[in-house]
């Protein structure tokens, strides 16, 4: 009577096993789960400790600035009759020479600034890609007569002109945003033609033009979301490029004006008693600085997340 014979489970097929070299029988195996892009991303960004706290930062940030007016006790138009008293527990940053809570003002600044400096990376994010995107495609005389009017835009001091044109609106702040926003954009164009000339030759949009595919689902299927990890990251960088030329504007009197209130307008206000009464000068100066840099470490730990291989060389 003969034995049953016993077989080594057959290993899974696709699967690293490790196995007895004695025997033959699989002791183990290896299983690898896999990932999606977006999944390999994140797991890159969150190594990178220095962006994920910025990130934190910015958000408490913005939770500060949009949630804070509503629990607080002031407004920023409120006229308490405490004038120019120092940061005390009435009042956390003190107060103008009209009684005014700069706590409640540099909310209200805050949350200007914020929407300014967002609103502009989005009109030049969306604005950019598009004109990069056309420009880089077409090529040839549509190129040249977008990328010579970009390059017409970036010879001119963009904060010149910028106030030029603010001077001539009522300075609200979506005024601001549409002028600087629709400056910023031949920078965003440049960089996306750069990435779209490159990418049109790639064997999959060559392609595509060969199944039939039109030019719009191209651009917007395949060079658009090839282009998008610079498109973030620029994004980004926008946004802290935004504050700052808002801050600007709003202290050469362009930009946001009274009643209303940025930090910009903050800063302008307070610069004269900066030596009498600094908190009027530094609570604002303070929160353009934490959003500037939290805004640069986070783009730094975007970059590094949708773009390893460019980590690697700078390593």
């Amino acid at each position: 009577m003969t034995e049953p014979t016993t077989k080594a489970a057959a290993p899974s097929a696709g699967k690293p096993v490790a196995t007895d070299p004695a025997t033959g029988r699989v002791e183990r195996e290896f299983t690898v789960k896999d990932r999606s892009q977006f999944q390999q991303t994140m797991r890159r960004f969150l190594r990178h400790k220095l962006a994920v706290g910025s990130l934190i930062v910015f958000l408490l940030l913005v939770l500060f600035a949009f949630v804070g007016p509503h629990l607080w006790k002031y407004q920023y138009t409120t006229i308490t009759p405490d004038n120019s008293v120092p940061p005390s527990m009435k009042h956390p940053f003190g107060t103008d020479n009209l009684g005014h809570d700069m706590f409640a003002q540099v909310l209200r600044g805050l949350q200007q600034s914020i929407k300014v400096a967002l609103s502009i990376a989005l009109i030049a994010t969306v604005g950019g890609t598009l004109w990069g995107t056309i420009s880089g495609y077409y090529k040839g005389f549509v190129d040249n007569a977008l990328m010579r009017f970009a390059d017409l835009i970036l010879t001119i001091p963009s904060l010149a002109l910028a106030a030029a044109l603010a001077n001539n609106f009522s300075g609200s702040w979506w005024i601001i945003a549409i002028i600087l926003g629709g400056l910023a954009a031949p920078y965003v164009g440049r960089v996306v033609r750069g990435m779209v000339l490159s990418i049109r030759e790639r064997e999959y949009v060559e392609a595509a033009r060969a199944l039939g595919a039109s030019d719009i689902r191209i651009m917007l299927r395949h060079l658009v979301p090839n282009a998008f990890a610079v498109v973030v990251v620029n994004a980004t960088l926008l946004v802290a490029s935004g504050i700052l030329a808002e801050t600007s504007l709003s202290f050469l009197g362009f930009g946001v004006r009274p009643p209303d209130t940025s930090l910009g307008v903050l800063i302008t206000l307070g610069q004269g008693a900066v030596n009498t009464r600094p908190w009027l000068f530094y609570f604002p100066g303070l929160f353009i600085i934490l959003v500037a840099l939290t805004v640069n470490f986070l783009g730094d730990g975007l970059r590094d997340a949708l773009d390893p291989q460019q980590t690697r060389q700078r390593r």
